[in-house]
C-alpha cells in the first residue's frame, strides 16, 4: 500500500509538479539572525564566535543568494566549538538543478516511502505502562534472524540512541536508514513505537496525545534501567519531534538524555495541524492514519466519534475527533495548551539540535513556521538550516552507500557535545584541586552531567516492579 502511495506521489511529480522547486521552493527571508556559517546576516554575532565562523562558497547549483548551510544560534563557549569541530556543519553539497534531489517533493517521497536493503534487523520488546497501556520499544540489531534475540549485556558501556518516528506512526526509510549508521558507529539504536503504532497491540481503550510525554517517560526510564552504564542520546522525525520537545521540556535537567536532535521538526504544531501541509501529504497522511485505526474502530467505539473520524477530511479534523471532547477536554484550544511541543521549552537543559530545509514542502514558509527568536535567544538550541533537502530528506550528491549528510551532521553534534562538556567537567575538577572553586574562568552552562541526572522526577508506582520480566514481555 506504501509501495502504491509512492508510485502514485511519483507519477504526479512527473507530470503535473516537475519542476517541483518551483512549486514547493521558497525563497529566503529578510532580516533573520545567521549566528554561524551564513555570510549575510542581520547583525554580527560576538567576536568570540566569529573568529570561528569561515565562509564557505556556494555550493554548485545553490539558488542565487542562497546559502547551502547555515548555524543559527546564540553566541556561546559552546556554539564556538560546534563550529570549529563539526566540519560536517559546513560541508552541505546542494543538488544541481536538473537533478531529483533539487526537488524538494522527491526528496520527501524517497525518504518517506523508497525501500531500504539492509541487514539490519529488529528485536522488539513491549513495555506495559503503569495504567497497563503497551508500547513496543524496537531494539536495532545486526546479521541474520537466529542473531536477533541476543540481548545486549546491562553493563554495556555503548551509547544508546533513541528513535522517534513521526506521530502517524510511519517508520520510514530515513528511521532504518539512522537505526542502520548507528548501528555502524557504535551506538545501541531503540525505537520507540507508541500505543497502536508499528504493529503495536492497544491493550487499552487511550492512544497517546500529541504532546503527552508520559508513556516516553516511562520507557526512558526502563531503558536507563537495563542500560545504566550508556549514555543516552535521543532522535526525533517530523512531527515525532513534539513528543521529543515536549519531554525534554517536562523533565528539564532529569531527562537522562546527554543531546538530542530533530530531523525536520514541525514547530509550529496547532497552525500546522489546522492548514495542513499540500493536498498529496495531506491525503497521505489521512489515509495511512485511518487504515491503522480502523483495525481499533470497536474497541475505541466508545472513546472515539469513530463515525466522525472516519469521514474527516482535514487533519485537524481528524485529530479532533481522536482526542478533543468538549465535555472531557475543553475542545481544540485547550487541546494544544497541553499539548504544545514548546510550552516548556525554556526548561531544557540539554542541547538540541534541529535540521531544516529552506524548501520543506510539508512543513511551509520558513517565515511562518521556524521559530527563529528559539535559537537566537535560547543557548541550548541550535537551527542547521540547509537550502535544500525536502521534508526529512536531505540526499546529496553521490553518498549511495555512504553516510546521508543529516545523519553524519546529528552524529558528529553528538560526538561534539560530550567532548565539550568532558573537557568543561575536566576544567572544573582541575580548578577545584586548585583551590579555585570553579571560577570565573570556566564556563557556565545548564547541562550539568553527560550520563546521568541528579534528580529523578516523582514517579507514583515501583519502577522496579513495573520493570520485571513478568509485565515486560518480549519476542
Amino acid at each position: 500500500m506504501l509501495e502504491w502511495f509512492a508510485a502514485v506521489f511519483v507519477l504526479i511529480a512527473v507530470a503535473l509538479l516537475w519542476p517541483a522547486k518551483r512549486y514547493f521552493g521558497f525563497e529566503p527571508w529578510p532580516g533573520v539572525l545567521l549566528g554561524g556559517l551564513g555570510r549575510k546576516t542581520a547583525r554580527r554575532p560576538s567576536r568570540e564566535l566569529d573568529r570561528c565562523v569561515s565562509d564557505p562558497c556556494p555550493a554548485a547549483g545553490a539558488p542565487a543568494g542562497e546559502e547551502p548551510v547555515s548555524l543559527i544560534c546564540k553566541p556561546s563557549a559552546l556554539a564556538n566549538y560546534l563550529l570549529k569541530h563539526c566540519v560536517t556543519f559546513s560541508n552541505f553539497a546542494t543538488a544541481l538543478t536538473w537533478s531529483w534531489r533539487a526537488s524538494p517533493f522527491l526528496q520527501t517521497v524517497f525518504s518517506a516511502c523508497w525501500p531500504l536493503e539492509s541487514s539490519v534487523h529488529f528485536m522488539r520488546e513491549y513495555l506495559q505502562l503503569s495504567d497497563d497501556g503497551l508500547v513496543a520499544l524496537d531494539w536495532a540489531v545486526a546479521g541474520s534472524a537466529h542473531h536477533r534475540r541476543r540481548r545486549t549485556s546491562s553493563n554495556s558501556t555503548s551509547p544508546i540512541l533513541l528513535v522517534i518516528p513521526n506521530s502517524f506512526g510511519k517508520i520510514t526509510r530515513n528511521v532504518l536508514k539512522l537505526c542502520q549508521v548507528g548501528l555502524a558507529h557504535g551506538y545501541l539504536p531503540v525505537v520507540f513505537s507508541r500505543r497502536s503504532q508499528n504493529g503495536t497491540p492497544l491493550s487499552t481503550p487511550r492512544l497517546q496525545q500529541f504532546g503527552d510525554p508520559a508513556d516516553l517517560r516511562e520507557a526512558v526510564r526502563y531503558i536507563r534501567y537495563r542500560q545504566p552504564a550508556g549514555r543516552l542520546y535521543a532522535v526525533s522525525e517530523s512531527t515525532g519531534a513534539g513528543l521529543l520537545l515536549s519531554y525534554l521540556g517536562e523533565c528539564g535537567s532529569s531527562s537522562y538524555v546527554t543531546a538530542a536532535a530533530c530531523l525536520s521538526p514541525i514547530f509550529r504544531c496547532q497552525s500546522w495541524f489546522e492548514s495542513g501541509p499540500p493536498w498529496p501529504f495531506r491525503w497521505a497522511l489521512l489515509l495511512y492514519q485511518k487504515a491503522c485505526l480502523s483495525r481499533y474502530k470497536t474497541a475505541l467505539g466508545d472513546m472515539v466519534q469513530m463515525d466522525k473520524l472516519f469521514s474527516s477530511c482535514s487533519l485537524r479534523a481528524l485529530e479532533e475527533a481522536l482526542f478533543c471532547h468538549p465535555a472531557l477536554t475543553g475542545g481544540w484550544e485547550a487541546y494544544w495548551e497541553r499539548n504544545d511541543p514548546l510550552r516548556d521549552v525554556d526548561e531544557v537543559a540539554i542541547p538540541v539540535l534541529c535540521l531544516c530545509s529552506r524548501d520543506d514542502p510539508v512543513r511551509g514558509a520558513p517565515a511562518a513556521t521556524l521559530p527563529f527568536e528559539l535559537f537566537e535567544t535560547n543557548p541550548h538550541f541550535f537551527l542547521l538550516l540547509t537550502a535544500q533537502g525536502g521534508h526529512c530528506g536531505f540526499s546529496t550528491p553521490g553518498e549511495e552507500g555512504a553516510l546521508q549528510w543529516s545523519h553524519q551532521a546529528l552524529l558528529e553534534f553528538f560526538r561534539a557535545t560530550t567532548d565539550f562538556f568532558a573537557a568543561e567537567e575536566q576544567s572544573k575538577q582541575a580548578a577545584r584541586r586548585r583551590g579555585l572553586g570553579g571560577g570565573t574562568n570556566v564556563r557556565a552552562f545548564r547541562h550539568r552531567s553527560v550520563s546521568t541526572c541528579k534528580r529523578v522526577p516523582a514517579c507514583s508506582h515501583n519502577i522496579h516492579a513495573i520493570f520485571s520480566w513478568q509485565r515486560s514481555y518480549t519476542r
